[in-house]
């Protein structure tokens, strides 16, 4: 593989900022599918793709939503055009028949401790919340991950049976540049990394 163009680099990391303040243009829903079909591709383990998307773009949605917010994210999502719900399925391994044939992943998954197959989703699906991330800005769009929620209160909205629980939330749209304050400083390879 070559290694990516340095503005490509730059649209996807350097240049890319958390956005809390957006434009009015809309998001297609035709690019919110393609932001999925793109995060889709990257690695879980063992394949099993436990990441669930929910686009919630509708006055009406986020009216849903916004009981579940801290107050300080209220204005940011009700402002982006989309927010997207990045949740986990607990039930992810009843897919494993369709996601790793050939094998009864199912089976082998499904004798594991719940504690120990609830880490294994929830780790997979927060590397998918980064290729998710990494899509959107691929594609042109901003982003404003955030945490500031209630995911007990986001879970009974929107995810009734249970099965599905929210992890993170995603403001999508094109970002107000006007608005974004000073990038703040990151640490240095030296600072958080090493060679052994």
């Amino acid at each position: 593989m070559k290694t990516l163009a340095p503005e490509s680099l730059a649209q996807l990391f350097t240049e890319a900022r958390t956005f809390a303040a957006w434009t009015d243009r809309p998001v297609d829903d035709a690019i919110l599918q393609q932001v999925y079909d793109l995060t889709r591709w990257g690695p879980t383990a063992m394949n099993t793709s436990p990441l669930r998307v929910v686009f919630v773009k509708s006055a009406a949605a986020k009216e849903k939503l916004r009981p579940a917010l801290a107050p300080m994210n209220v204005d940011k999502v009700m402002q982006a055009p989309v927010t997207a719900i990045l949740a986990v399925d607990a039930t992810f391994w009843e897919q494993m028949p369709k996601l790793f044939p050939g094998r009864d992943v199912k089976s082998q998954l499904g004798q594991l401790p719940a504690e120990r197959r609830d880490r294994m989703g929830l780790q997979s699906a927060t590397l998918e919340a980064g290729y998710f991330i990494l899509a959107a800005r691929a594609l042109g769009l901003d982003c404003g991950p955030m945490g500031g929620f209630d995911p007990a209160q986001v879970d009974f909205a929107f995810f009734a049976d249970g099965a599905w629980r929210s992890t993170l939330l995603v403001n999508l749209g094109y970002g107000d540049r006007s608005k974004l304050m000073p990038r703040l400083p990151r640490l240095e390879f030296a600072e958080a990394a090493r060679v052994e």
